[in-house]
């Protein structure tokens, strides 16, 4: 396809006019399954997803009522959009919540690119207001991706402020879903824009400690002002860190289990067995023994083993399984 085919004037950044209408005029298509490459869908208010013809008006048109949304054209055949893809989500990713990208397959989806005139692909198209502005074709430099995006920001009316909360959360469902490389982007992009956010860095150590640098981490929490300490995410860490050091002194699970075996009123050997279950990430069993100790001695150690499992909940945080599950026994055992 040559320039004078681009339906956006066939050049990087020109400014685009005119006001595009969706919704009902396209028909609904099923979705199917995305085969982008690189492609991170992080959920309904992700900074990267996938869309479909069904989906297009809220993802973009209403979207980009909040802040520009750069919408990628692709197909899982183009070779340019296999070079392109990964590039524009590293710097969307980074650019701490001043754009969104949403991807289109033209092959499972072709009514919203054959409404617009796309004509040739990859072709990013930025919407603002409800109304494209900006685009460009091919699978351009990293510097003038970001220099677009710049430009859109800009001048799509907006002060490109992020929301840090919305952000934050992309990142914890980035690293939830296990991508650690595209939770640190996150948690970094939050940290250019306040280096001294302390969930940010509560988050970046997360990433450490999923890739195996747990001393790093730990370095980076340690360097903390005693207020950034306080603040929950960061809260919890230390506190698994205090817990893994006293795990590693109570002894060998085998012995305990054997105190257990002879005597099950052992609460002691009961109690450092669940705190070392939670070390190995058995929360669940954590949080049956420590059950077990209250219903057979609510007393015991001044409710020792309720306040365990309260500082387990801490550290699990409020929408974790084990923390939900362990809960509803507790309640159960409580007003029983």
């Amino acid at each position: 396809m040559q320039d004078g085919d681009n339906p956006y004037g066939g050049s990087y950044g020109n400014q685009m006019g005119g006001n595009v209408s969706f919704g009902g005029a396209a028909p609904a298509e099923a979705p199917a399954a995305n085969t982008a490459p690189a492609n991170t869908a992080l959920g309904g208010g992700a900074a990267i997803k996938d869309t479909t013809t069904a989906e297009f008006t809220n993802d973009v048109i209403a979207e980009s009522q909040n802040q520009p949304v750069l919408v990628d054209f692709w197909a899982p055949w183009c070779g340019p959009c296999k070079q392109l893809g990964p590039i524009i989500e590293k710097v969307v990713a980074e650019s701490a919540g001043k754009v969104k990208l949403v991807k289109l397959n033209i092959d499972d989806h072709p009514a919203i690119p054959g409404q617009m005139g796309i004509q040739s692909i990859p072709a990013v198209v930025a919407f603002s207001n409800g109304k494209p502005i900006d685009a460009f074709m091919g699978a351009v430099p990293e510097s003038q991706i970001r220099q677009f995006i710049d430009k859109v920001v800009k001048e799509g009316g907006g002060n490109g402020a992020p929301d840090i909360d919305a952000i934050l959360a992309e990142g914890r469902a980035a690293l939830d879903a296990g991508d650690v490389n595209m939770a640190a982007q996150i948690f970094g992009s939050v940290l250019q824009e306040q280096p001294d956010n302390a969930r940010a860095m509560a988050g970046m150590a997360e990433c450490m400690i999923a890739a195996g640098q747990k001393k790093r981490a730990r370095e980076l929490l340690d360097g903390l002002t005693e207020e950034q300490k306080a603040v929950p995410e960061v809260a919890a860490i230390l506190a698994r860190f205090a817990l893994e050091e006293e795990v590693a002194e109570l002894g060998d699970p085998e012995a305990l289990e054997a105190r257990l075996a002879a005597n099950a009123d052992d609460h002691e050997a009961r109690l450092d067995m669940a705190k070392i279950l939670n070390v190995q990430g058995e929360r669940d069993r954590a949080a049956d023994y420590l059950l077990h100790i209250m219903k057979t001695d609510r007393e015991w150690q001044e409710d020792g083993a309720r306040r365990q499992l309260l500082q387990f909940f801490d550290m699990w945080g409020p929408t974790d399984p084990a923390t939900i599950a362990a809960r509803r026994k507790l309640s159960s055992l409580m007003f029983s």
